[in-house]
């Protein structure tokens, strides 16, 4: 199809009106629409007659639909350019012209330099856009938006700017897109220049001069871009701007996301490039331009492979079989259903006992990264950053973090979940949470400094806490629990085997045949300097000890090290748990509680003494108001079954009961130590002694009912640790030892019970008995430790 007037571009559509008798032809030849042609430029003036062979080069695979059929024979069709392509063997028969096709492919549509030329074509555009009125003032504002493709950029360059048909043609024919942007700046400074030359010799040149300063400096930065056009020089701001608007192609934003983006690049134009407000347009630009956007390409959960996962957190973690499986229940719900919605797993437990590890193995095994988000202590505008209308804006922690991690779809860790909104934080950061963690309000996060949604939905949020209720209760609500309750000293000892001493030895530049620990002395320290619920104070004693063996070595020592217990004693020094509570002698007054603290369970020495006085019940110790009431219940029972307990009425008159509770490290303020306080205060007013190889937890109403209680795995953890044999629980918790380990259920005897005085008769001794003694364990040597005492 040889046209005459105009020419269609790849991607251009026009509507153009045919009257070539060949043309004609050939469309009546082929009346069914679509019709694809090769549409090709012809030489010459209108009378003269076509050859084929000037027909042989560079065309333009279209597409014609929608004919129309005019009065006088001609017909009106819509024009779609689809590709470029060479004619060769052109031939005229039937009335009209055919060809053979051949595939063309252009070059160095990427090479760098193509960004000047594109610059100075911008500039060139603006400036003869504001010197004639065929060039209307949109286009530069046009081709700005299009400066991702160099080849289709000339396209466009040539048609906006109205070229003329053999110039169209010229760029038509040139496959090596540098040439061709060459050829459309060479073609536009023709024109700047012809421009120049008529507006000097025009009387409008004197009246510019005469005009207002302001419409006279307009005029000015006109006639400076025209010369640093003619000058070939590049303006440095509309450089940075097509580098800009390229970026932004390239990055395939959000078409929300990519109108802002191309807006605050116009805005960018306008201003003082050294300016503040340059500066932070630049950094908002840069913000959204490394912004993770694309969520559609995300992993879909239904691709979770659930073995891998399994594999991977069994790689990292010996033990804590029931947060895995609690773990891949919540991957399976999410692979059936194919979304992430639904409550996120927390993982709760003290500190050091691998909360962390463990959700880092979980992202290794599902194939993407881990972002980590420590929530303590953060504020609303931390979170979410602060508008831009403000002096010194931000965006906040949250895209932040996106931002750092550079995809989609993290596992997103939210840490110290227990610890949000504590502190002197501003604005409500606990209701920014409760929008991140709805699966309604995912989708539309917005962060107040970007102002544009992000899409949350292909994240999938897991957090840790040590205490889960003290994580505010909207929050609570979206979590499902997983409780990590500790170690005992076996399973530190398997760990360390087989986890945390090869990565140790690595860790200090050491080979594995420079130190050797055997079983039992990875059991000492376990023991000795160890009993904390989780595995920090390990690490540090080993980490010590690979210290030493690591400067000896340095120092030229190539044998192997083997730690013994003398050893262990000359670097990091005696056992800080020398004697277990089992260990020391009845007292009165003295009784051994457990309690649940966020660290862990733990041991609480509840201590009550008389003293002649007035009758009057003296409390001490970090207490808080439900402790405290427990202590006078505890007061009233006794004094109500005096009688039972061979208290005579009169010392409940003249001897003053103190308590206190000494450890003042262990937060005191729940309802467990009732029968232990109970205990406490009879054994003090009856001079009857208690036993130290039983420990005790539970709570007990006015007339004597033992209640039950919570936290029973990490309190028995914590007797257990202790070196503790026996522990009293309320009959109510009977069912919660299933989650105990079952070796330290074996080694530990409990009794269940259900009121004051079954406690009493097992843990008030009316004397020192010898059989007390006989059924302690050895005590801790100062060698290596029986393997009799660890039962």
């Amino acid at each position: 199809m040889p046209i005459r007037s105009t020419i269609v571009f790849p991607a251009g559509v026009i509507s153009i009106q045919i009257g070539m008798p060949q043309t004609l032809a050939m469309l009546a030849a082929h009346p069914a629409d679509p019709l694809l042609v090769a549409l090709v430029a012809v030489p010459g003036d209108a009378d003269e007659p076509i050859r084929p062979r000037s027909l042989c080069k560079v065309a333009v695979l279209a597409r014609i639909a929608d004919r129309l059929n005019l009065p006088g024979g001609s017909v009106q069709a819509t024009v779609h350019g689809l590709q470029r392509i060479r004619l060769v063997d052109v031939e005229e028969s039937d009335g009209f012209f055919t060809a053979q096709v051949r595939p063309v492919r252009e070059r160095g549509a990427a090479a760098a330099e193509n960004e000047d030329r594109i610059a100075r074509i911008l500039v060139a555009l603006e400036t003869l856009a504001s010197q004639v009125e065929r060039v209307s003032g949109e286009v530069p504002k046009i081709l700005r938006m299009n400066v991702a493709d160099a080849s289709r950029f000339a396209d466009l360059v040539a048609t906006l700017a109205n070229f003329g048909p053999s110039s169209k043609d010229e760029v038509l024919q040139r496959l090596d897109v540098r040439q061709r942007l060459a050829y459309v700046l060479d073609e536009l400074e023709g024109q700047l220049r012809r421009a120049g030359r008529l507006e000097r010799e025009s009387p409008a040149v004197e009246a510019a001069e005469a005009a207002a300063p302001a419409d006279r400096a307009a005029d000015l930065r006109r006639r400076i871009k025209a010369l640093q056009t003619e000058l070939g020089e590049v303006d440095p701001i509309e450089r940075e701007a097509v580098e800009l608007l390229r970026r932004i192609d390239a990055a395939e934003l959000p078409a929300p996301v990519a109108a802002r983006a191309r807006a605050e690049v116009e805005r960018l134009r306008m201003i003082d490039p050294a300016s503040t407000e340059a500066g932070e347009v630049r950094s908002y630009l840069d913000w959204l331009l490394h912004m993770p956007w694309r969520a559609g390409t995300a992993r879909a959960p239904a691709s979770i492979d659930l073995t891998r996962v399994q594999n991977a957190l069994d790689a990292e973690h010996l033990g804590l079989e029931e947060p895995k499986e609690r773990l891949l229940d919540y991957l399976a719900v999410a692979k059936l259903r194919g979304d992430l919605r639904g409550p996120i797993p927390c993982l709760v437990g003290p500190p050091g006992v691998g909360k962390t590890t463990l959700f880092e193995a979980f992202a290794r095994g599902l194939g993407r990264p881990l972002a980590r988000l420590e929530l303590g202590g953060r504020g609303e505008a931390q979170l979410i950053g602060v508008r831009r209308t403000r002096p010194g804006a931000q965006p906040g922690k949250i895209v932040g973090t996106y931002r750092d991690i550079g995809a989609a779809d993290p596992v997103f860790l939210l840490e110290e979940m227990d610890q949000i909104g504590l502190g002197k934080v501003e604005g409500d950061p606990i209701e920014v949470m409760e929008t991140v963690l709805s699966w309604e309000d995912r989708a539309e996060f917005t962060d107040r400094y970007l102002d544009v949604p992000f899409d949350l939905t292909a994240t999938l949020f897991v957090a840790t806490a040590q205490d889960f209720y003290r994580i505010p209760r909207d929050l609570r609500e979206q979590m499902v629990e997983i409780r990590i309750a500790g170690y005992t000293p076996e399973e530190k000892q398997a760990i360390a085997r087989e986890r945390m001493l090869p990565r140790l030895v690595e860790e200090h530049g050491l080979e594995p045949d420079d130190v050797h620990f055997s079983d039992d002395v990875l059991f000492y320290l376990a023991r000795g300097y160890a009993r904390d619920s989780g595995l920090g104070l390990l690490r540090r004693a080993l980490s010590t000890l690979l210290r030493t063996r690591a400067r000896a070595k340095a120092q030229g020592d190539t044998g192997t090290w083997e730690f013994t217990i003398e050893r262990i004693h000359d670097i990091i020094g005696r056992p800080r748990y020398v004697a277990t509570v089992a260990e020391s002698a009845p007292e009165v007054g003295v009784v051994t509680g457990l309690a649940w603290t966020a660290a862990g369970g733990e041991l609480m020495f509840i201590e009550a003494l008389k003293m002649p006085g007035t009758g009057r019940l003296i409390i001490t110790g970090l207490l808080g108001d439900v402790m405290k009431e427990s202590v006078n219940a505890a007061y009233s029972y006794v004094r109500s079954r005096g009688d039972a307990l061979d208290i005579d009425e009169s010392a409940f008159k003249e001897y003053d009961v103190h308590v206190h509770f000494p450890v003042g490290a262990i937060p005191k303020d729940g309802p467990s130590a009732g029968i232990a306080v109970t205990l406490a205060v009879a054994s003090t007013l009856s001079n009857r002694p208690v036993r130290h190889d039983i420990a005790m937890t539970g709570e007990v109403t006015l007339r004597g009912k033992v209640l039950e209680i919570g936290g029973v795995k990490e309190k028995v953890l914590a007797a257990y640790r202790a070196g503790i044999q026996e522990v009293i629980l309320p009959r109510g918790n009977e069912r919660d030892l299933r989650d105990v380990p079952e070796d330290v259920r074996e080694r530990i005897e409990f009794h269940y019970v259900s009121r004051m005085e079954e406690v009493i008769e097992l843990a008030l001794l009316d004397e020192v008995r010898p059989d007390v003694a006989a059924r302690r364990p050895e005590p801790a040597p100062t060698g290596e430790e029986p393997r009799a005492a660890r039962a």
